[in-house]
């Protein structure tokens, strides 16, 4: 269920209702980029307020983080048969890690020749894969309760982030390379971590890893929801579907609901 718990601007800041946290996973993935995790630098990242209470924010990064990234696997372009589904819960650092190796699963290689040569291809650029979710947790809006959603069909992985575009924002402004973070502190951190290199750059890296091929990535909006639509490579290749490319599309009329089970 679809559940606003608190203003959202604020979400980062607010109070955690739960206070017996801990950061086992947290502390493991910091500890393999060098990041030092003790008292004093979760303070100074946010993740304890003035008082030493723990934020959402350190929810978020705990392993009792109560929002989830759920996958599904459909056997072809629409959702009629299931080929398998997944719920990935803990630290959303923990879920990132766990999510890119599960979508990694079914990123399936391709081989042709090219006379003696051997061409290997992949569905989809591994870069476009890893931004697209990086993009999905830092900028969605964790006042709801509602999961993360990963489609993978045969010809797409769609990428569903709860939440729509920032206020004032629109598709064209993310195109540009203008950034404004819904979760500034939480994008902070994953700057910290090298995950994200700056601000503003994910959606032109995806965009960049398809300059080559016939079908782009497509990006749309609603008030509730925001989607990054990634064509695969190979698809089009292998059934010669060559669609012209229409540019950005236009926020449409689709809610959240739209592209849950």
């Amino acid at each position: 269920m679809l559940i606003k718990d608190s203003d959202g601007d604020k979400f980062e800041d607010s109070r955690s209702l739960i206070q017996e946290l801990t950061f086992v996973d947290a502390q493991s993935e910091l500890k393999k980029r060098d990041v030092v995790f003790e008292e004093v630098q979760m303070k100074t990242l946010g993740l304890t307020n003035i008082d030493n209470i723990y934020t959402n924010l350190a929810l978020l990064l705990s392993d009792q983080c109560m929002h989830t990234i759920k996958a599904a696997v459909f056997s072809g372009p629409e959702k009629t048969t299931f080929k398998d589904r997944r719920e990935f819960s803990g630290s959303i650092l923990k879920q990132l890690s766990n999510v890119y190796d599960y979508v990694d699963i079914y990123n399936k290689n391709n081989a042709e020749f090219v006379g003696l040569e051997r061409i290997d291809s992949r569905d989809y650029p591994e870069a476009a894969i890893r931004e697209a979710l990086l993009n999905a947790l830092v900028h969605r809006d964790y006042s709801y309760s509602g999961s993360t959603l990963i489609n993978i069909y045969s010809n797409r992985i769609e990428f569903v982030s709860i939440g729509g575009l920032v206020k004032s924002l629109t598709l064209n402004d993310l195109m540009l390379g203008i950034s404004q973070p819904r979760n500034e502190k939480l994008a902070a951190i994953f700057y910290r971590l090298k995950l994200i290199e700056s601000y503003g750059t994910g959606i032109i890296k995806i965009f960049d890893c398809y300059k080559k091929a016939i079908n782009k990535p497509e990006l749309k909006a609603s008030e509730n929801a925001f989607v990054i639509s990634l064509p695969n490579l190979n698809e089009q290749s292998i059934k010669g579907i060559h669609k012209p490319n229409k540019g950005i599309p236009k926020p449409n009329d689709k809610t959240l609901l739209d592209y849950l089970d």
